[in-house]
């Protein structure tokens, strides 16, 4: 698994003009699963988010995890993180788990966020999503579970 972790002020995902997944202050995830993950690598990233320290403390140094400041979690999945872009112009997405694998595992990484104590809003897996997302410092990170 690959996740783009964005430090945000509000973010929010609107499908068919209806906002469907809003936050406020928080990350913004982006989520993308290939062939060989499993629920090992789901549990590695979302332990790794809740408690990730990319918040300010006090002194504005980043010592605080999302968990520490209350923050919440906009998780969106993205398939195209898995596109391979190093032949041609149109990226192949091979490396991409199946639809129905990737939201099993994507929806399992989402509960295992709230078993932590997170409030996670989502996307709509598979769906045509508009994500507008106010980065803040700005943070943004890619963690893999491999």
């Amino acid at each position: 698994m690959k996740v783009v972790v964005q430090r945000a002020v509000q973010a929010k995902v609107t499908v068919d003009e209806k906002v469907v997944g809003k936050i406020d202050k928080g990350v913004m995830v982006l989520v993308g699963i290939t062939h060989d993950d499993t629920e090992a690598d789901a549990e590695y990233l979302a332990e790794k988010i809740a408690h990730l320290r990319i918040f300010e403390d006090e002194t504005g140094k980043m010592n605080h995890s999302i968990l520490d400041v209350g923050g919440q979690v906009l998780s969106v999945s993205q398939f195209t993180l898995y596109g391979d872009c190093r032949k041609g112009r149109r990226p192949n997405y091979m490396n991409a788990a199946k639809p129905d694998v990737a939201n099993e595992l994507y929806e399992s990484f989402n509960r295992m966020l709230r078993e932590k104590g997170l409030q996670v809003e989502t996307g709509v897996f598979g769906a045509m999503m508009d994500v507008q997302f106010t980065n803040v410092g700005p943070v943004t990170l890619i963690i893999e579970s491999k």
